[in-house]
């Protein structure tokens, strides 16, 4: 008896991600969760340098940004709270000085820069359609940073807004990187502060401008991270317990799916060896004085050697 309705899924056969790949992650907290994944297993990966982006607005601006490398200036930032922040960038971003703060951000527009113009794949999760535009400057922002409410206009952006600023993205990214690979998702995080019908609207605003451009024939992927949770997993006990955000088993299924569909044989293979090894740095010996845990420490050795042969990229 099945307990669960399973989406399909084929595997890629073309543009698979390997352990030469170069993979730079751009969106919702979703697309950290997928770093974080990344990370463990040792592919080359960067996510959100300048923090979350929950809409498409924000990557675009990010990406034309780090493109164009158009550095940060001292008089764009915002004072609140005796520190300085950007309205593009996240909260983790901010500073005692308007010097400290561009001196931060644009080293973090120097390593977006290199990372869209080497990546091999750029990974986009949306998370919503709703924006708020700061009333001051007539100009949507990514983060609010906690400014009242009523110096902002909340706005739904519409299908065609999103598909051309996807558009957007996708042209400035090619034209310093021809042959990048976009792989789209939804992140399965509700945003119910926006109200449960709203929340619903902004996903299918996302789902539908992202069909517009899907066409795996020139590059443009879909991955159905969203589907995989309000489906397979639509069960609470697949939630942390704010009862919105995926926990750590469903990441852990959403990862598995991922990596069978877009990771080559290779790669998989490297994944258990880099797991192996993983493990035994974890591991917490009942006598780390002993002869046994010594042997143990010299063979784990002689595999992260091997290993880093294989890859010399890879570090523990």
């Amino acid at each position: 008896m099945r307990l669960q309705t399973q989406i399909p899924i084929k595997r890629q056969q073309h543009n698979q991600i390997d352990y030469n790949s170069k993979l730079f992650l751009l969106g919702s907290c979703f697309s950290d969760n997928i770093y974080n994944k990344l990370e463990y297993y040792k592919l080359d990966a960067c996510s959100n340098p300048f923090g979350i982006q929950y809409h498409v607005i924000g990557i675009e601006k990010l990406i034309s940004r780090a493109i164009n490398q158009s550095y940060f200036i001292e008089d764009e930032f915002v004072r609140s709270d005796e520190a300085y922040f950007s309205f593009d960038a996240h909260s983790k971003w901010t500073s005692r000085t308007a010097e400290d703060l561009c001196q931060k951000l644009n080293a973090q527009l120097d390593e977006a820069h290199n990372w869209i113009t080497t990546a091999t794949h750029v990974i986009i999760t949306l998370g919503t359609a709703w924006v708020y535009r700061y009333i001051e400057s007539d100009s949507i922002v990514s983060n609010c940073h906690k400014i009242p409410q009523k110096r902002f206009l909340k706005e739904l952006l519409s299908t065609e807004a999103i598909a051309e600023s996807l558009e957007g993205i996708i042209t400035l990214a090619r034209s310093v990187n021809p042959k990048v690979n976009f792989i789209f998702t939804v992140s399965p995080i509700r945003h119910i502060k926006d109200g449960f019908i709203e929340n619903n609207r902004s996903k299918a605003h996302l789902l539908s401008a992202l069909h517009m451009l899907v066409d795996p024939k020139i590059g443009n992927y879909y991955f159905p991270s969203y589907e995989i949770q309000m489906d397979e997993l639509r069960d609470y006990r697949f939630y942390n317990a704010d009862m919105l955000h995926p926990n750590a088993l469903a990441i852990d299924i959403i990862w598995e799916r991922f990596a069978q569909t877009w990771l080559s044989d290779n790669a998989l293979r490297t994944m258990v060896e880099v797991e192996a090894i993983q493990k035994g740095l974890n591991h917490k010996p009942f006598n780390p004085n002993s002869k046994g845990f010594d042997d143990f420490k010299r063979n784990l050795q002689a595999k992260i050697e091997d290993l880093q042969r294989q890859h010399p990229r890879i570090q523990f």
